[in-house]
């Protein structure tokens, strides 16, 4: 449906910012232009979605809207076995319950905020086994969401079988820039996880993304189905877990599948303690129904075309004002590389933060910080982690935005970039919760 927005003066957002201790989470809805927090449950559903809705099943066992949803799983993915849960952190809450211990190591191609919480609040380290591309914003590699398998093995070779429970792929790689992975480097890591005897398990938020830049961009996979790159690259994995907010196009949900009967049952165990009973698992039948409806949406070439396709729009828009972005672009958002526009902020003082602060100031527009507020402190030392990359993402919806918003988001930041000798200094932190601060920090100006 369509939904109306609100222009501000900057005099308004000034006292906004500020009362939300200039934390953009913190701000209300309505004191926001244009939304490229996230895309997470942010996309506009479909007609068949909404009438999918209608027919929703609210059985508290073995609802049919459940077997709908087991039925487009299996469909897409070819998974055997599936956990409904009410998100995706709720299914790496759920998964790694049954396998994750303490001193557990996790080697995967940078994991996200969520996953590396939970592994990190099970006392395990997440490494982070990223080509070393991914990490130069300049460079162009059509996969810089890989894994660097010689990383990857050194991992293995490193610690013994059984601190590592698994490998965590992400599918496409979010903190990388929304990069995607390739279905030789799949193949390759599936293949070097085996020959250790390491379950691969696939973040799969943006999994139809992933296929669509593998349709694109790798040999020998232009004429494949966006379905048919799909079943495939689930076959290199031993399960996966969905966020559904985004590549379902679903406003809550998520799941877990597996090939691994015994796991499954693990897991359910842990399922109907955090979740619900393992037929609903947190969700209600409506949205169990949408979102069966939504997986097959989402991995249709013309609709994934014309989604990626905007995403480079702002981005194309963005270099044009001179800002420096992560390329190539992604596949749900653009990452623009705060280090390179903010280089006089120190790094002490949150760059990628205080950049996304002022494209607010500027023009209403709210991106998030993927840098050191999100990096979290080390575990160990507390102190603070400094990324590689310090990024500001502007994450666009599906189906929601217009390409006319797109160029007005990137105008504002051009400006930001135009004036940004005057940006004196960044900000320093007041409040910061234990784990996954940048949800609830609270800063000061200095």
């Amino acid at each position: 449906m369509v939904e109306t927005i609100k222009p501000s003066s900057r005099d308004e957002r000034e006292k906004w910012i500020r009362e939300a201790g200039y934390n953009l989470f913190n701000l209300r809805s309505e004191q926001v232009f244009i939304d490229l927090l996230t895309d997470s449950g942010t996309g506009a559903m479909s007609d068949k979605q909404w009438s999918a809705m209608m027919l929703g099943d609210e059985s508290y066992a073995g609802a049919s809207s459940y077997y709908k949803m087991k039925e487009a799983i299996k469909d897409v993915t070819g998974f055997d076995h599936f956990l409904p849960t009410h998100q995706g952190r709720a299914a790496e809450n759920v998964l790694f319950s049954a396998m994750i211990k303490e001193g557990d190591v996790v080697p995967g191609n940078a994991h996200f905020d969520t996953t590396k919480g939970h592994i990190e609040y099970r006392k395990a380290s997440a490494i982070d086994c990223t080509i070393n591309e991914a990490f130069d914003t300049s460079v162009y590699h059509p996969f810089k969401g890989n894994v660097d398998l010689n990383k990857l093995e050194t991992v293995f070779k490193e610690n013994p079988r059984e601190k590592i429970p698994m490998v965590v792929v992400t599918i496409t790689c979010n903190t990388a820039g929304g990069q995607p992975v390739s279905m030789e480097n799949m193949r390759e890591v599936k293949n070097l996880a085996q020959k250790y005897g390491v379950p691969v398990i696939f973040d799969s938020a943006r999994f139809a993304e992933n296929a669509y830049f593998i349709k694109e961009r790798e040999e020998g996979y232009e004429n494949k189905e966006i379905r048919e790159i799909v079943r495939e690259m689930f076959s290199y994995a031993d399960g996966m877990t969905m966020s559904s907010k985004k590549d379902a196009i679903v406003n809550m949900g998520g799941f877990i599948a597996l090939n691994d009967a015994e796991l499954f049952r693990k897991a359910s165990v842990f399922n109907i303690i955090f979740e619900g009973f393992i037929t609903y698992g947190g969700m209600s039948g409506r949205d169990m129904n949408a979102l069966a409806e939504g997986l097959y949406e989402g991995t249709e070439y013309d609709y994934l075309n014309t989604r990626v396709s905007q995403v480079a729009f702002l981005g194309g828009k963005l270099k044009e004002f001179g800002v420096p972005v992560q390329e190539p672009f992604g596949g749900h958002a653009i990452f623009v590389d705060a280090r390179k526009v903010l280089p006089h902020i120190p790094k002490e003082q949150f760059q990628a933060q205080t950049l996304a602060i002022e494209l607010y100031l500027e023009g209403g527009v709210r991106g998030v910080e993927i840098g050191t507020l999100l990096a979290d402190r080390d575990p160990v030392t507390r102190e603070n982690r400094y990324p590689a990359l310090e990024l500001l993402r502007l994450t666009v919806p599906r189906r929601v935005y217009t390409n006319n918003h797109m160029l007005y988001v990137a105008t504002a930041l051009g400006n930001v970039v135009e004036r940004r000798n005057e940006i004196k200094t960044g900000y320093t932190i007041e409040y910061e919760a234990p784990i996954m601060r940048h949800f609830t920090v609270k800063l000061n100006k200095i």
